[in-house]
C-alpha cells in the first residue's frame, strides 16, 4: 500500500500544485517550513544509506568518476546554455543553474531499480554527489552566474552543511548503530520523503502563483530540455566510453534526475521566488520523464557484460 502511494508521486505533486495554485492561502504561511522539510528528506535519505554505500565508490570508481564529471559539468552548463538561448532573466537563469549544479536526486535510485540498472552504483553515486555538492553547488553557481547575480557562496556552503551534510551523516550513523530498529521504519521513509517534497512544491507554487501564470510555460520548456538532454548525455557518454547498458542506464538517471527540492530551497533562501520556479517544475517533470523512461527500459533487458572490468578499473 505504501509503495503504491509513493509510486504515484507525480500525481500527488500535480494535485498539490493545482491545489496550491487555486488556493495559495492554504500554503503561503508555511514558507518557513521549506528548510525543515528538506532537512527531513536528507535525514530519510541518510537512514537508507550504510558505510558500505560509500565504500562502493571504490568498487565502481570508473563509472562513478564519469557520472560525477557529467553531473557537475554537463548539467550546470546545459542549464546556463538553455537559459541564455531562451533569453531568461538573471533570476530565472540562477534558478536553472541551481537545478543543474545540485547533486542527483534520490528518485534516481528508484528509477534505476525499475529500469534494471545497477542499484548499488546508483546509491553510491547519489551519496557521493550529495557530499560533493555541498561544496560544488555554491561554487558552480557563483562561477556561472556570479557576474549577473550576487551569489552568497559562504552562506550557501554553510546552509548546505546544515541542510544536507549534517542530517545525512546523522541518518547514516543511526542506520549503522541501530539497523534493526531503522529497518522497521524503512517502508515509511519513502512516504515521508515524498510528502515532504510535495509540500515544498505546493508552498513554492503558492508563493509563485502570479509568476507561474506569466513565466511557467517557457520555464517548463527549459526544464524539459534540460532534463531530456541530461538523460541523453549520461547514457550516450557512457556507451561511447564502453560501459554496458546496465551501467549506462544508471548513470543516465544519476545525471538527468536532479535534487531539485534542494535547488528550490536554496533559491527561496538566497535569491527570489522566481528563481525557485525551475526547481519546482523540475521536481514534477523529472519524475514523470524518469518513470516513462524506466518503464521503457524495463521492457528491454540490460546487459552487464563488462561489469567485472568496471568494478576493478
Amino acid at each position: 500500500m505504501l509503495t503504491r502511494i509513493t509510486q504515484l508521486f507525480p500525481l500527488w505533486a500535480i494535485l498539490f500544485s493545482v491545489c496550491a495554485y487555486l488556493q495559495p492561502g492554504l500554503f503561503t504561511d508555511l514558507k518557513s517550513y521549506i528548510v525543515p522539510l528538506l532537512t527531513t528528506i536528507m535525514l530519510a535519505m541518510g537512514l537508507t544509506l550504510t558505510p558500505k554505500d560509500f565504500l562502493n565508490v571504490i568498487r565502481f570508481r570508473a563509472a562513478i568518476a564519469v557520472g560525477v564529471v557529467l553531473q557537475f559539468s554537463v548539467m550546470p552548463l546545459l542549464a546556463l546554455g538553455i537559459s541564455l538561448a531562451l533569453g531568461f532573466s538573471p533570476e530565472q537563469t540562477v534558478g536553472m543553474v541551481l537545478v543543474g549544479a545540485v547533486a542527483g536526486g534520490t528518485s534516481s535510485n528508484v528509477m534505476t531499480y525499475l529500469a534494471g540498472g545497477n542499484v548499488a552504483l546508483s546509491i553510491s553515486m547519489t551519496a557521493l554527489s550529495t557530499l560533493l555538492g555541498v561544496v560544488l553547488t555554491p561554487l558552480l553557481t557563483s562561477l556561472l552566474v556570479g557576474q549577473s547575480v550576487d551569489v552568497p557562496v559562504t552562506g550557501m556552503l554553510l546552509s548546505l552543511v546544515k541542510i544536507v551534510l549534517v542530517p545525512v551523516a546523522i541518518g547514516v550513523a543511526l542506520n549503522a548503530v541501530a539497523r534493526d530498529r531503522i529497518k522497521q521504519i524503512d517502508p515509511v521513509l519513502p512516504l515521508i520523503s515524498m510528502f515532504s517534497i510535495v509540500m515544498i512544491i505546493a508552498i513554492v507554487v503558492a508563493l509563485n502563483k502570479d509568476n507561474l501564470a506569466s513565466q511557467g510555460l517557457i520555464i517548463a520548456l527549459a526544464v524539459m530540455l534540460h532534463n531530456g538532454l541530461g538523460l541523453a548525455a549520461g547514457y550516450s557518454a557512457c556507451r561511447v566510453l564502453g560501459f554496458d547498458s546496465t551501467i549506462s542506464r544508471t548513470i543516465a538517471f544519476e545525471v538527468g534526475l536532479q535534487n531539485s527540492g534542494l535547488a528550490t530551497t536554496l533559491a527561496m533562501k538566497f535569491f527570489t521566488p522566481v528563481a525557485a520556479i525551475p526547481g519546482t517544475i523540475f521536481s514534477v517533470w523529472h519524475n514523470i520523464s524518469g518513470s516513462v523512461l524506466a518503464g521503457y527500459w524495463s521492457r528491454k533487458p540490460a546487459t552487464a557484460t563488462n561489469e567485472k572490468v568496471i568494478e576493478t578499473v
